[in-house]
């Protein structure tokens, strides 16, 4: 299994850098530009999460096995709320996308905070 990490600060720029740090390493291990696309949309919808209502340090995860899993911790305990269904919001859609484009998503309650993920399916170029 392929893996990456990188820690963030909470603040804006984290949103494109974890775009980044994400679309770089999956461009590396030969994805699909769909895939890289379709990643780095939904991981800047959770770091966005994070800086918004956590406000806390944050770790990006990209893993690569039979699927790519992306996975951002930060040290808030407070699971993420998923806000009504309004398509014309400006905000608050985030997981509602996350849960329309991947193959499944979760989160999980640790000590230390929450580890929130989605899952793709690997797509090589």
């Amino acid at each position: 299994m392929m893996g990456a990490t990188i820690e963030l600060a909470p603040e804006p720029a984290s949103v494109r850098s974890a775009r980044t740090f994400c679309a770089e390493r999956l461009a590396a291990w030969g994805a699909a530009p769909e895939l890289v696309e379709t990643a780095a949309l939904l991981v800047s919808e959770l770091v966005t999460n994070v800086v918004l209502h956590a406000g806390t340090p944050l770790v990006v995860s990209v893993r690569r096995g039979g699927r790519l899993r992306v996975e951002v911790e930060d040290r808030d305990p407070r699971p993420p709320v998923t806000k009504g269904g309004d398509v014309r919001a400006a905000s608050g859609r985030g997981l509602l996308l996350i849960e329309a484009m991947s193959e499944g998503f979760g989160t999980e309650v640790r000590p230390s905070g929450k580890l929130v993920w989605f899952e793709l399916a690997w797509q090589g170029a």
